[in-house]
């Protein structure tokens, strides 16, 4: 059709890209994503991030390239997540510690998680493991509980300061009349290097990273922290099981955004994230680490972070904890 002579080229080329705005927004993405992980390489975190991202590269046509961004209980790499752009092209690995409990922890947090993120999809929920060298005469939490009674301030080791392994830890001890004393490490990876070295002697840690070295019999396993057993591990109990009635911690992960992502990123992320969690290639591989993957809406997800924001701000409250 020609194009009348009477209409003003400025005025014709602001119509056209008028009319291109909503194609060239809807083609997201269009270039690689950037998916930061708050926590060492080798750890619970980096395995989901690793096997769930190169699923989501296919489903999106785009590489997703994870980023170890380790420190101060994840809280360095998420706050990089929260001052990224909101395009989409940045996201990151947020958790019970980084976005519900550390707020509460630390004096001084370069970031808001009521406020400085865009919820995007749950990733699922691993099991702590609460696990001794074998080398300490222990087989159970009974046994681990007078040990420890007989060793005032054992050290423990767990994957950061403010994690869930750590707060796994300061509940046992509060449960228990144990004085365990934690040792913060950036990862799971370098911790379990120092407990099967003998330089610690206990840990609480995520189960993926752990298993592989307690089938291989490096690692004795007394229990598991969550509500139930895991079925990598059928024959240890609960802490709760094991007479600490009342007992449990369940971590859980999820992918957040900066805050002011629009709607069109939230939903292929979501979608994209979502199918790779569904789909029978991951599930296997991470559930076979001791990991339970598990979508989510956007919505749901915002939902789930503001109250265990509230409820673990409660519980560190009471036991008037600090970093």
């Amino acid at each position: 059709m020609a194009i009348p002579k009477t209409i003003p080229l400025t005025l014709l080329t602001l119509t056209l890209s008028a009319l291109a705005g909503p194609a060239l927004a809807a083609t997201f993405p269009t270039e690689p994503v950037k998916f930061i992980v708050p926590y060492a390489p080798g750890g619970t975190t980096d395995l989901v991030a690793r096997t769930v991202g190169k699923k989501v590269s296919e489903e999106l046509g785009q590489p997703v390239i994870v980023q170890n961004k380790p420190g101060a209980g994840g809280n360095i790499g998420m706050a990089e997540v929260a001052q990224a752009k909101p395009d989409g092209y940045t996201v990151g690995m947020g958790a019970i510690s980084t976005n519900a409990v550390n707020p509460h922890l630390y004096k001084e947090m370069k970031f808001d998680p009521t406020k400085d993120f865009t919820p995007i999809v749950m990733l699922g929920t691993s099991t702590i493991v609460l696990e001794v060298n074998p080398s300490v005469p222990v087989n159970n939490v009974q046994e681990f509980v007078a040990y420890a009674k007989q060793h005032p301030g054992l050290i423990y080791g767990a994957a950061g300061t403010g994690t869930s392994m750590h707060l796994a830890g300061v509940l046992f001890g509060q449960m228990t009349g144990t004085n365990l004393e934690h040792v913060a490490y950036k990862g799971s990876a370098p911790a379990l290097t120092d407990m099967m070295g003998g330089q610690i002697q206990v840990m609480f840690d995520n189960l993926p990273a752990s298993l592989p070295h307690i089938k291989a019999g490096k690692l004795k396993a007394l229990a598991v922290a969550g509500a139930k057993r895991n079925p990598q591990l059928p024959d240890v109990p609960t802490i709760a099981e094991a007479g600490v009635q009342g007992y449990a911690v369940d971590p859980w992960f999820a992918l957040y955004g900066p805050a002011g992502m629009s709607a069109d990123a939230v939903s292929k992320l979501n979608q994209a994230f979502g199918e790779a969690l569904a789909s029978d290639e991951v599930k296997t591989v991470l559930e076979n680490a001791g990991f339970s993957p598990e979508g989510s809406t956007s919505e749901a997800l915002g939902q789930l972070s503001a109250s265990e924001y509230q409820r673990w701000g409660e519980i560190v409250k009471a036991a008037n904890l600090q970093m």
